[in-house]
């Protein structure tokens, strides 16, 4: 017990000082601030100019044409060219997967262990984001693009945490990786997005997230539609409260709100296969 109680001291002390140094902490990329400064100005920046900078990027292209093309949209032709794909989805929701783009790509991974990690975090992120997009979808009122990079942001904190782990020190197990998150993953997240200078309403994502019984407004909003989708991604957490008591269900009217035996929305678990394609996407 001794010996676990110093190891958890040692990586305490790593993510402490890594909450006090915040150029430790990763940067955006300086092709993902042009496209999003080009992105802000739509009046003087047209489609071929954009699709050039975005082209820069293959990954990034890759993923703006798989999401162009996922069951999430349902566009009646599919996108044949980046030029397409900027055309069909908006300037604001080009800006929002450039922003999804940036978070995967932005920690370094220094070890097999490392990257066992980082993976099983981003796993669980995606489809977390899967479901609050496809709940979004289904109930309306938010642009589930504008969900997914909401539930993606929430935990950016997590990843965070491995940023801790570099110059040859070797990454905490699952157990004590999980524990870590746990106790700096939102403040690390709230610094990290001030950083980044993303918009206040991601800020407050992240410091509200698990919050189940908070009630700000009677209409179904980001925080509620994050909420559900982290909910249905932690189904062996003992501590979770029953899904009826949850102030997002509250919200949610019939037949959105009917649940399951094993007790998550029976939306959820009809359309399984579809969250996973969308999650696919996003990996």
């Amino acid at each position: 017990m001794q010996a676990a109680d110093s190891d958890y001291s040692i990586y305490r002390q790593l993510v402490s000082q890594l909450m006090s140094d915040e150029e430790q902490l990763p940067s955006l990329p300086t092709l993902t601030l042009e496209i999003r400064r080009a992105l802000a100005m739509p009046e003087e920046v047209n489609i071929p100019r954009l699709a050039g900078l975005i082209g820069q990027d293959p990954a990034l292209s890759a993923l703006l044409v798989k999401y162009a093309s996922s069951p999430l949209l349902r566009t009646r032709v599919t996108p044949k060219t980046l030029e397409d794909v900027l055309r069909v989805l908006g300037m604001q929701q080009v800006d929002r997967v450039v922003m999804m783009h940036s978070i995967k790509s932005l920690f370094t991974l220094h070890s097999a262990g490392h990257k066992q990690l980082f993976l099983a975090a981003w796993h669980r992120l995606t489809l977390q984001g899967s479901i609050c997009a496809f709940l979004a979808r289904q109930v309306g009122r938010i642009p589930a693009d504008h969900v997914v990079l909401a539930s993606l942001l929430s935990e950016v904190g997590d990843l965070a945490v491995l940023s801790a782990f570099k110059d040859g020190h070797l990454p905490p197990s699952p157990t004590r990786y999980a524990e870590l998150c746990r106790a700096y993953g939102r403040s690390l997240g709230v610094i990290l997005l001030k950083k980044w200078a993303v918009d206040e309403e991601y800020v407050q994502i992240v410091r509200e997230v698990d919050n189940w019984s908070l009630q700000r407004v009677r209409q179904l909003e980001l925080l509620d539609l994050v909420n559900l989708g982290r909910y249905h991604v932690l189904a062996g957490d003992a501590e979770r409260p029953p899904l009826a008591s949850l102030a997002a269900y509250a919200k949610l009217i019939a037949p959105y709100n009917e649940l399951a035996l094993d007790g998550r929305l029976c939306l959820v678990e009809q359309h399984w296969d579809d969250i996973q394609t969308l999650a696919a996407t996003l990996r």
